[in-house]
């Protein structure tokens, strides 16, 4: 197979920012809360968000999903709220809306459900071990008092440390003293003296999430207590939010061929990839599904799967759950391990076509990042295929397909706590579509277009929530023909990168045709970029290997409470006289809180503006660079405005090139966002 390359995120000529950690044992915070006794919400009114916000505010946009989603942050509790904070390193930074409670033993939090539910999910993060690896640690969940079950926390799938692509190991130096570092603003191996680091050295990655069914449906109205209980190894635990829904019964594939008759193990004892493999056999000759009943079957490797259909029983229900297998040697592809993961033929065999995958659970077992590794839990080419309603968890990458390949539709998914990217569409991959998935703590994009050597083409992403990767951005389409990215709520990004994304880089083939960003929400974008020391925007148009030089056009989207800015548009300091973003036109727009402008220019180009109603905001409306010439003419980025402008953003004295470029603008932090009038 060929193995996801997924790239390293060093840019030269950074700046310095200093960042010291002490998260191991103690949980850095930078606000908090402290609450004597339990606060939070009156009993009975629960707090139901999505990605921290009211719904009013994302109507229509992003996944519609089974679950409801309360912040620990709007629950009653005898612990510390943590937070607000979006700076990196930090434990609010990477929590959802960048809040969460801090409990210590003998401290809780506690839910009032909104509706009926059988079913939880906790999101939490509790220390690492001294020398990594992670601990175990009780939680105590019970139901109006009753019904005590206890949980078992975890954080080996989570505490990463260091440079690209990270360690497990928090007492480690720089991987790699030769690459630039912000901290310092240095290259370490060429500086005397040797710069030191505080340990652990950029921790990240802190959370983690498990799934847990209720003995019985438990009322609106009942409250789910979460308990560190007196004597837990973990000195503090940190509840971000918890999700509780009404899991339907087991779905049964008439006429399905049950993998059980094929000797598979539903208890997880015994391996069931050979029994799997013996049913898709079978399945394929008799043109029958394979059928996967409630059960844990154990899958320590990958299995092929071409012109099949593979039902579960649903993905609460049917788990196909692995161990990560160090190789004897090698792989071809450079794999040093497998585990548990289903694929298609590679692109270059001809790939596989008509496979069709629903309802189940792949539990993975990566806990490092190693990008030659094919430890996936779907990968290889899959054209004229569906993947749909499966939980994805604890792999490096939920789904990577390497293409050519043509026309699948990954649909109505739940991936969560990726080691890197949630979904990448790479190379060539066309007439394919991305639609109302639900993503939550990736380690790279949470969903990423790469045309890495042949342009992918006329693909959608729609109506998908995205929330909290931990490093690089929501939504990413790097180069490709005819893209379209509507109706996705992004939320939090934390570091190197935003919530929707166009990027001539990483060798991309170039954009051609339409670009298109649609009636999509973002919030608590536009990050700080640590390298270069500037706020980038929630939306980031970067030109680095090449001008972005498509039919871009940017309708219907809202920015809300960013960090710096809504909208940035740049090319990379070093070829800033060869590339540009021509042309782009934004319209129908809504911008609520921006840290600084609504448009940070940094490139050659021109944009129009139409509808684009923006308040709140904390510096000047457009900040314009330009291409760093600053001519007597004025900047080499041109603003036109179309009309219906509102905010007093895009003043006459702005347009329509002039000069207001400032490298580094103060942050104002926005107030909440609230409903637009």
């Amino acid at each position: 197979m060929i193995p996801s390359r997924v790239r390293p995120r060093v840019r030269a000529g950074a700046r310095a920012t200093a960042v010291a950690c002490a998260l191991l044992c103690l949980g850095q915070v930078a606000v908090t809360t402290t609450a004597t006794a339990a606060s939070g919400p009156a009993p009975g009114q629960p707090v139901i968000t999505r990605a921290g916000l009211d719904p009013a505010l994302v109507a229509d946009r992003g996944a519609d999903v089974a679950f409801a989603e309360q912040e620990a942050e709007n629950a009653r509790t005898t612990g510390t709220v943590i937070g607000p904070d979006r700076t990196p390193y930090t434990l609010p930074s990477e929590a959802s809306g960048r809040k969460a409670v801090r409990l210590v033993p003998g401290q809780y939090a506690e839910f009032t459900l909104p509706r009926a539910a059988n079913a939880l999910t906790v999101r939490y993060s509790i220390p690492d071990a001294a020398g990594g690896g992670g601990i175990t640690a009780p939680l105590d969940v019970t139901v109006d008092g009753r019904h005590r079950k206890t949980m078992t926390l975890t954080s080996q799938y989570s505490w990463l440390y260091n440079q690209y692509p990270f360690t497990n190991d928090p007492g480690a130096g720089p991987l790699h003293p030769d690459w630039w570092l912000a901290e310092c603003g240095c290259v370490p191996a060429s500086t005397t003296p040797t710069p030191t680091f505080d340990k652990p050295f950029r921790p990240t990655h802190f959370y983690d999430e498990q799934r847990l069914r209720l003995d019985k449906t438990s009322r609106a109205g009942e409250k789910i207590r979460l308990t560190v209980p007196v004597g837990s190894r973990a000195a503090w635990t940190v509840i971000d939010l918890l999700d509780t829904e009404l899991v339907a019964p087991p779905h049964v594939e008439r006429g399905g061929i049950d993998v059980r008759l094929l000797g598979a193990d539903p208890t997880g004892r015994r391996d069931a990839a050979p029994a799997i493999e013996r049913a898709i056999a079978l399945a394929r000759r008799v043109d029958r599904p394979v059928y996967l009943p409630p059960g844990t079957f154990r899958v320590d490797r990958h299995i092929v799967v071409d012109d099949v259909t593979i039902v579960g029983a649903g993905n609460w229900h049917t788990i196909l759950k692995g161990r990560q297998v160090t190789l004897a040697q090698p792989a071809p592809d450079g794999s040093r391990h497998t585990g548990v993961g289903l694929y298609g033929r590679n692109a270059a065999e001809g790939g596989s076509r008509n496979v069709h995958l629903r309802g189940f659970a792949i539990e993975g077992d990566v806990r490092e990042r190693i990008d030659t590794d094919q430890v996936n839990a779907i990968g290889g080419a899959m054209s004229d295929s569906t993947i749909d309603g499966l939980h994805l968890h604890h792999t490096k990458v939920g789904l990577w397909f390497d293409g050519p390949m043509s026309n699948v539709k990954v649909t109505n998914n739940v991936i969560t706590d990726q080691i890197a990217d949630a979904l990448n569409l790479h190379t060539g991959v066309t007439d394919s579509l991305v639609r109302n998935n639900f993503i939550r703590n990736t380690g790279d994009d949470g969903i990423a277009l790469w045309s890495e050597k042949t342009a992918d083409a006329r693909n959608t992403v729609t109506r998908n929530t995205v929330q909290s990767p931990t490093l690089a951005n929501g939504i990413a389409i790097y180069g490709g023909e005819d893209t379209t990215v509507s109706g996705n709520l992004v939320a939090d990004p934390v570091r190197e990168g935003s919530a929707l994304h166009a990027g001539s880089r990483f060798g991309a083939e170039p954009f051609t045709g339409t670009l298109r960003f649609t009636g999509n929400t973002t919030v608590r974008a536009g990050t700080l970029d640590l390298n270069w020391k500037i706020g980038l925007g929630a939306l980031w148009l970067y030109a680095l290997d090449g001008p972005i030089d498509a039919d871009v056009r940017v309708t219907g989207d809202h920015y809300l409470d960013s960090t710096h800015n809504a909208i940035m548009l740049v090319s990379e300091y070093g070829v800033k006289d060869r590339y540009g973003i021509p042309a782009v036109h934004f319209e129908d727009i809504r911008v609520d809180g921006t840290g600084n402008s609504v448009l940070s220019a940094r490139t050659k180009g021109s944009a129009t503006f139409e509808n684009v109603d923006a308040r709140n905001v904390g510096a000047v409306g457009v900040n314009n660079c330009g291409s760093f010439g600053f001519p007597a003419t004025g900047s080499e980025f041109a603003l036109t405005d179309l009309g219906g402008n509102d905010g007093g953003w895009l003043a006459p004295w702005l347009l329509p090139n002039t000069l207001t470029c400032d490298d580094h603008p103060p942050v104002v932090a926005p107030p909440a966002p609230t409903p637009w009038p």
